[in-house]
């Protein structure tokens, strides 16, 4: 009986698994597949998994045309490596303190880290703080420092990493030998917490890649718009489009034929997709040993 059982659960789990995998996928595969259908066709049909008429419109549109597109892909590469390392960077290095279980005010501080995961001074404040006292408004800085420069969430899960997976023996034999704090955190801190760095990496990563609302809220006018992230052209490409659709004005059908269509918009998102897709799954052994690990603990 037990043999039998254990074989419906794995049979049960597989199946579960493999349907959540097939609904992850599908939303890819259905970007993909609008980006070479023919664009009359999506007007009159909408997406379809199989479409009726394909058309390489949209990637030769990208190619010919890809000025603006490849600038605010290389805007969304650099901004991504650079929050990204600075993410992990400083959040390691809060996390390390708040891990020792001999640090003075211990429980101060950790309080101090989740309150501000629950309390923000709001949108109006952050924005007035960027923007008249920082002063990141239509410069690069508008794209890495506001929001995602260091997450408690990201935080908590690498203090009960090391918590749970450094024995404070480490620590105490490196004291001994002379380490500085300093020396203890690169020699011994960020080698054995490669796989919750790499998991904190990848989230960090995401939100910066993913990100739009900074350069709406601070990008503007054409010395902002030479900044826009690859997020922030579609989101510019659509709003453009909705509002040529719905404007009054008699040119606005020559207008419209100028600006990128339905499937030059799933182009580009899909292009957006690609570092992300080819990136996860060789991070994901490291994902799924630092996430375990520092949720378990702490």
């Amino acid at each position: 009986m037990k043999i039998k059982d254990r074989t419906v659960f794995a049979l049960l789990s597989h199946g579960v698994m493999i349907v959540v995998t097939i609904m992850a996928v599908l939303p890819f595969l259905l970007v993909f597949l609008s980006s070479i259908t023919e664009e009359n066709t999506l007007v009159l049909h909408g997406y379809s998994f199989f479409p009726k008429k394909f058309s390489l419109y949209a990637y030769a549109y990208i190619v010919k045309k890809g000025g603006k597109i490849f600038r605010a892909y290389c805007v969304t590469v650099f901004v991504t490596l650079i929050g990204t390392s600075i993410n992990v960077f400083i959040s390691a290095m809060l996390a390390y303190p708040l891990s020792l279980k001999d640090l003075p005010g211990r429980r101060f501080w950790t309080f101090y880290v989740v309150f501000t995961l629950l309390f923000n001074g709001g949108l109006v404040p952050t924005y007035l703080l960027y923007t008249s006292v920082i002063n990141v408004k239509n410069t690069i800085f508008a794209l890495i420092v506001p929001n995602f420069l260091m997450h408690t969430m990201n935080v908590l899960l690498m203090r009960s990493y090391y918590s749970a997976s450094i024995p404070s023996e480490l620590y105490e034999a490196a004291e001994i030998d002379g380490a500085s704090q300093f020396k203890i955190f690169g020699a011994i801190i960020l080698p054995l917490g490669k796989p919750i760095a790499v998991t904190m990496a990848l989230f960090s990563g995401l939100s910066y890649w993913n990100d739009w609302t900074n350069g709406l809220y601070y990008l503007t006018g054409y010395d902002g718009e030479k900044l826009f992230s690859i997020q922030n052209f579609l989101n510019k490409v659509v709003t453009d489009i909705q509002y040529l659709n719905s404007s009054q004005v008699g040119s606005s059908a020559e207008m419209l034929a100028k600006l990128p269509t339905v499937s030059v918009r799933m182009a580009i998102a899909f292009v957006a997709m690609i570092p992300i897709l080819l990136l996860f799954p060789f991070l994901q052994k490291y994902f799924s040993k630092g996430i375990a690990m520092g949720a378990v603990k702490g």
